[in-house]
């Protein structure tokens, strides 16, 4: 593993704006930079860079970080990968933990297997460019099939001399172990020590990973020998799992990600020719049935897949089943056939870019049109093989994690199938019945938390007129009354909470969350001098309220005022964030916000970005050229922490009322409920009133 010392020095050396300047370009605004977004088509620039904080926005995506994780998002490398390619940028030397001595050799392995696959691709490229053999034989062939030089190159095509042994010699004299070789596949080595090249006379389609590494390869036969197979891959190893990969899966992940849609197709012909006839957004799953981890691959590209399909029925019906495995995995699928006869490599040759994008949208289906068009031949007036059918599409139907994509492809199924909801309905709640008892539930999410301090207990409302600590019942009831339409006002409509406008179906209580973690790490290390009321006595012994002023960090008041009141965030997320601004706080004394916009968890980091770029919205708005004055913060900070600290208060102190208000019904529990409720309604006019709110 690379130490953290060396992750710490990438993060130290790279400058956010060099990284991604060398995929995007960037104008200057400000302190910031400014450009168009990588990831969309757009025409005004929504993408910030913050040299200054050492992060970027996409504010029409929502993407963001550092510049880690903008490889990973550009480039779809893994953590270790982008962390590897800014110590390579910078001439930094890669350090590697303590490892143990069968780690390491591992390790060691791996990276072996890797630079002999990288090798080998090398070599057939350069055998069938450079030799008599491979132009006459390889390069002809790829000609022949209509592939351009640039296609030739973009997936680095290839051709392996039909000799026992030239590529195997040529690798051993190179310096490269015959056990690599041997484990990678490329060369095949028999008992008593007799060995041969294991593509022997095939044309070579490097196999590569979503960073573009070369894990295998597959090769096609040019003659006509009926005892050898057709195309042969490499065989499974430490770098190669013919399940987790799709060929294509490299050249096409920008393209898929930017237009928000990957084309399956099968085979290796297909990618090239569909990719050289400008639809670049392709893989394939080399002929293999398509697998969970192939999909998934997919997935964190884009959530849409188009499969395309051979006008071949029995090729139709045996390919099908891989569509229930991609609605399983939550994506949204389309299916395109082509005409009998065709596949997408002899499709793609017959049409021009705009006639193939047109033929590939105009005749998409959806997974359910498709399906019964497909079988729906085959049960014909049979009633017995229609209810078959019918059963086959409510268990696709089945596989669809979200509830209302159900309902409505249920709805679809019952017009396209002329059979009532109710039935298809009942049949769907079944089988998600039998999938439910396969699978554990999980526990519902616990209510907020929140002990108010004693210094901060409200005491009990006296009713004066009846001398006792509860209200009677008709004075309760108009208490109650005006609660619950105070509750009803912060959880539905627009409503003002401490000058923000909550609109309607937001998380109230999320919000001021997010505001608090916002203060933290905007002004954290901010000193403020900040003003209390506390509760004094004259000298009649009178309660009054005196006027306390005291000097603080903004991160340590908002931690001591949290911790006051033992409150804990209810969004997961927060609270991971809060759990590490927490430790920073109390171990060094001072919040370093970098360390969270380059922490390993990629979660925390992009949302800490998100929250940091907020500001950046005025860049791209450019109020000034407009002569409109954006108020500064900074100008306010304590009413900011103050504010936001109260507010959190009140929502938590309205959320225990209306769980106490469960309770009242509850004769045993009505009355100490009823004085819980009083009391704290009591605490939240204190707090209207330091927020200048009237109740």
């Amino acid at each position: 593993m690379i130490s953290r010392e060396t992750i710490d020095r990438v993060f130290e050396t790279a400058r956010v704006e060099e990284v991604i300047g060398e995929f995007v370009t960037l104008k200057k605004s400000g302190s910031s930079y400014k450009g168009l977004s990588p990831f969309v088509d757009e025409k005004s620039p929504s993408f910030m860079v913050s040299p200054v904080k050492g992060i970027w926005k996409d504010f029409s995506t929502g993407k963001g970080g550092n510049a880690i994780s903008f490889l990973m998002e550009h480039e779809h490398y893994s953590y270790p990968e982008a962390i590897r390619y800014l110590a390579n940028k910078y001439n930094i030397i890669i350090e590697e933990t303590e490892q143990s001595d069968e780690q390491k050799e591992a390790a060691d392995e791996r990276e072996s297997m890797y630079l002999v696959s990288k090798y080998a691709q090398d070599y057939f490229h350069k055998t069938m460019l450079n030799t008599q053999k491979g132009k006459a034989i390889g390069l002809s062939y790829f000609k022949e099939r209509g592939f351009t030089n640039e296609m030739i190159e973009t997936f680095q095509l290839g051709y392996c001399l039909d000799e026992w042994t030239a590529f195997t010699d040529s690798a051993l004299k190179d310096g490269y172990d015959l056990q690599y070789l041997e484990r990678t596949g490329v060369t095949i080595v028999k008992e008593g020590g007799k060995q041969f090249d294991r593509f022997k006379g095939r044309v070579m389609f490097p196999i590569h990973s979503m960073s573009g590494r070369v894990l295998g390869f597959g090769g096609r036969i040019l003659t006509n020998d009926k005892k050898a197979a057709k195309y042969l891959n490499s065989p499974e190893s430490e770098i190669y799992h013919k399940s987790k990969i799709l060929y294509g899966i490299y050249q096409a992940k920008k393209t898929i990600s930017k237009e928000d849609n990957c084309y399956l197709v099968e085979g290796y012909t297909d990618v090239i020719s569909m990719y050289q006839s400008g639809i670049t957004n392709v893989v394939a799953s080399s002929g293999t049935a398509l697998t969970p981890d192939q999909i998934r691959l997919v997935k964190r590209l884009t959530p849409n897949m188009t499969v395309l399909f051979d006008g071949d029925a029995a090729g139709l019906r045996a390919s099908v089943r891989g569509i229930d495995l991609i609605l399983e995995q939550g994506m949204n699928v389309k299916v395109v056939t082509f005409p009998d006869g065709d596949d997408p490599d002899s499709f793609a040759k017959k049409k021009t870019t705009e006639e193939l994008k047109e033929y590939l949208e105009n005749n998409q289906q959806d997974f359910i049109s498709f399906k019964v068009s497909l079988l729906l031949e085959e049960a014909k007036n049979d009633p017995i093989k229609k209810a078959g059918l019918i059963r086959d599409i409510v268990m696709s139907i089945s596989k669809i994690p979200d509830s209302i994509k159900q309902e409505v492809y249920i709805q679809e199924c019952s017009r396209m199938m002329e059979i009532s909801e109710t039935v298809l309905f009942n049949e769907l709640a079944q089988m998600l019945d039998r999938q439910a008892r396969d699978t554990e539930r999980k526990p519902s999410p616990s209510s907020p938390r929140m002990t108010i301090a004693s210094s901060n207990r409200a005491k009990p409302v006296q009713n004066t007129a009846s001398g006792n600590d509860m209200p009677d019942d008709a004075a309760f009831h108009e208490m109650m009354m005006a609660q619950e339409g105070e509750m009803t006002a912060t959880q539905g409509g627009k409503t003002k909470s401490g000058g923000i406008q909550v609109p309607k179906g937001i998380n109230t209580l999320e919000l001021y969350e997010r505001e608090i973690i916002q203060i933290l790490l905007l002004y954290g290390n901010h000193e403020v001098n900040f003003i209390d009321w506390v509760e004094d006595h004259d000298n009649r012994g009178k309660v009054i309220m005196v006027k306390e002023e005291y000097t603080n960090t903004v991160a340590h008041e908002l931690y001591l005022q949290l911790q006051d009141d033992e409150i804990e965030f209810t969004n997961p997320l927060f609270q991971k964030i809060y759990k590490e601004i927490s430790y920073q706080i109390n171990q060094e004394e001072k919040l370093a916000v970098e360390r969270l916009t380059s922490h390993e968890d990629q979660e925390i980091a992009s949302e800490v970005t998100n929250i940091l770029m907020d500001d950046e919205r005025y860049v791209l708005s450019d109020w000034a050229s407009k002569e409109i004055e954006v108020a500064q913060k900074t100008d306010v900070l304590q009413k900011l922490v103050q504010d936001a600290i109260l507010n959190l208060r009140r929502v938590l102190i309205e959320l225990k009322v209306k769980e106490l208000m469960q309770e009242v019904a509850d004769e045993e529990k009505r009355v100490e409920a009823l004085q819980d409720v009083m009391n704290y309604t009591q605490l939240k006019t204190l707090l209207f009133d330091k927020l200048h709110r009237v109740l």
